[in-house]
Formats: structure tokens, C-alpha cells, sequence
């Protein structure tokens, strides 16, 4: 009977171990001994360090890129809708670009041509209350200048739409543009003699490829959006504007003025 008993009873399952010795269930096999050896070893985790390292230095110059190229898509942008609003300014006027005796304001001091200035024209065609504390679209995204400084306006108004060719000619200073300020001449869209080449408004500042020490339309270095007579928005490095009656890259005081050009 014994021996039948021996026979029939099941015998305790067995396995190889790590290293080929036998053992019961639940003795440490090779299911604990991976169990031990999961995660990472300290070499491979500075692999991965190094790896992510080298992801995000060649990335990010790549995000900056896209950034500087998605805030100049908004400022040309923000200059159309100025372009329409200087259109309708010009319908209400008979034709006439604003024109006013500089400097429009001592304190702070700013002339017509400067966003302070010309703001207060075009911005009933833009809100209802433009301001430094709701700037609408004359503010660039790329613009850091303190708020104060400008009240948050980044684009400059060409001074030869308000000056006819004559005094444009006669200036031959930057310093001409902020002192020493001539009588208003508005001109009309009709006198404007190559509307695709004349810079009408545009960045005061390389905004999007930023200099340092930047003196904005007086500055041979940097590039800049502009807004053109006939409405069109063309970026333009400073050494494609034509050099001005001051020696400089200078839309205020293009050769000629209205009938003159700014760029070939």
C-alpha cells in the first residue's frame, strides 16, 4: 500500500536556479534576481542626462526662431490694420495725411511723428480709448522698451507726409526730426510719387534681431518691418533703406520726400 501511496502522490516542483542549483518555490530564482536588477545604473542615467542635454541645446535655438518669426507675423500684422486706419483717416480728410506744428507736447516731448504723437489720429479708427494703458495694435510683442519711455508704442509716422519735399530736403540733421521744427505741410496720397517704395510708418527698433545701443531709424544696423504708401508690409535690413538727406537710413527725411524713395 505504501508504495502505491509513494506512486500516486504528486512530487513539489522544482527549477534550476541562477546558477544551476535546484531549489523549492519561492527560493530566490531568476524571477527575484531580475527583480533585483531592474532600473537604471548610474552610467546609464548620465547617458540619458547627456542625451536630453544635447535635445534641448539644439531645440531651443529652433523655438527662439519660431518665437522672433511668430511676433514679426504679429507686427506685420498690427501695421496693416495701421495702414487701414491712416486710409480712413485719410477719406475723412480730403486726401490729407495728419499734420500737426511740433512738437506736439513738452512734457513728456514728442513730435507727430513719434507713436505718441501720431496715436491720437489714427487711434479712433482703431478703439475707442487708445492709450499707453490699452495700446491696440501699436505695440510690437517683441517690443522690451520700459512702458514708460514710449507709453507702449513701437512704430515711428514718416515726417516727410507732413513736410513738403522742399523742407524735407532742407534738413540735413537727424537732429532736425526732434528740434528746430518746421510749419506743417500735410501732403496727400496723390503727391506720393512711388507709394511702393516710400516707407509711410514703421518698427522704430530692430525688435526682432535686437542690437545693443539701438538708435532706432538713425541706426545703420538691425532690420525693421514697415508699412509702404500703398499699403503693402515689407521687412527690410537697414542697409536696403536709401541713405536720407542726414546720411542715415532714414524715413523721415527721405530724399525728396514724398517724392522721393526709401528703398529700390
Amino acid at each position: 500500500m505504501d508504495s502505491i501511496v509513494r506512486s500516486v502522490r504528486p512530487s513539489l516542483p522544482r527549477f534550476v536556479g541562477p546558477v544551476g542549483s535546484a531549489g523549492p518555490v519561492g527560493s530566490a530564482g531568476p524571477i527575484g534576481s531580475a527583480c533585483r536588477q531592474a532600473g537604471f545604473t548610474l552610467i546609464e542615467l548620465l547617458v540619458v542626462v547627456s542625451v536630453l542635454a544635447l535635445l534641448v541645446a539644439v531645440l531651443l535655438p529652433s523655438l527662439s526662431k519660431a518665437k522672433r518669426q511668430a511676433a514679426a507675423a504679429v507686427c506685420g500684422s498690427n501695421l496693416k490694420q495701421v495702414g487701414t486706419a491712416f486710409a480712413l483717416y485719410l477719406n475723412d480728410h480730403g486726401d490729407l495725411y495728419p499734420a500737426a506744428e511740433d512738437p506736439l507736447s513738452t512734457s513728456p516731448f514728442y513730435w507727430l511723428w513719434m507713436g505718441r504723437g501720431f496715436r491720437g489720429y489714427i487711434g479712433p479708427y482703431l478703439v475707442d480709448d487708445i492709450s499707453a494703458q490699452n495700446p491696440s495694435v501699436l505695440v510690437c510683442p517683441d517690443d522690451r522698451t520700459e512702458p514708460d519711455v514710449f507709453e507702449r508704442t513701437s512704430y515711428a509716422y514718416s515726417m516727410a507726409f507732413y513736410h513738403s519735399p522742399e523742407q524735407i530736403d532742407a534738413m540735413s540733421s537727424m537732429a532736425d526730426t526732434y528740434s528746430n521744427p518746421q510749419p506743417p505741410m500735410p501732403q496727400s496720397s496723390a503727391r506720393v510719387r512711388h507709394p511702393s517704395a516710400k516707407i509711410h510708418c514703421g518698427e522704430w527698433a530692430s525688435y526682432h534681431q535686437r542690437l545693443p545701443n539701438d538708435k532706432g531709424w538713425w541706426d545703420m544696423r538691425g532690420s525693421r518691418i514697415f508699412l509702404f504708401a500703398d499699403g503693402h508690409v515689407a521687412k527690410h535690413a537697414a542697409g536696403d533703406i536709401a541713405l536720407a538727406n542726414d546720411g542715415l537710413p532714414d524715413p523721415n527725411l527721405t530724399v525728396g520726400g514724398t517724392r522721393g524713395f526709401d528703398v529700390r
